[in-house]
């Protein structure tokens, strides 16, 4: 998996590409922690470039999304593609996190 990171403005844009699976998740999950260590900890995480995620790539994320609120910030998802967003639809964690159609958007929404 290749993951790019960057901020605009007070967020930080985190861009996966690849399998988001058990193989790939420690990397992600070591950066939602570091971006979520000081207040406020606002992340957008891009899943454009991701076509597959498991169990433990949803685990890191709602671990993130946790933290992030913990620490008045929130952690806001953007560009599923389709086979992604059915798992969330199917785990229904369509309904815990902010999904957004574009990066945009989701930068746009802590304003």
């Amino acid at each position: 998996m290749e993951l790019k990171t960057r901020h605009v403005n007070n967020v930080l844009v985190l861009e996966l590409d690849g399998r988001f699976d058990t193989q790939t998740v420690q990397s992600v999950r070591e950066l939602i922690r570091s971006a979520t260590s000081g207040e406020p900890a606002q992340l957008v995480v891009n899943l454009d470039g991701v076509h597959f995620v498991d169990s433990t790539a949803l685990s890191a994320l709602v671990e993130g999304m946790k933290r992030s609120r913990q620490l008045g910030g929130d952690l806001r998802l953007c560009n599923l593609q389709q086979p992604v967003r059915m798992i969330f639809e199917l785990t229904r964690l369509d309904r815990a996190f902010e999904i957004f159609t574009s990066e945009e958007e989701a930068i746009q929404a802590f304003n």
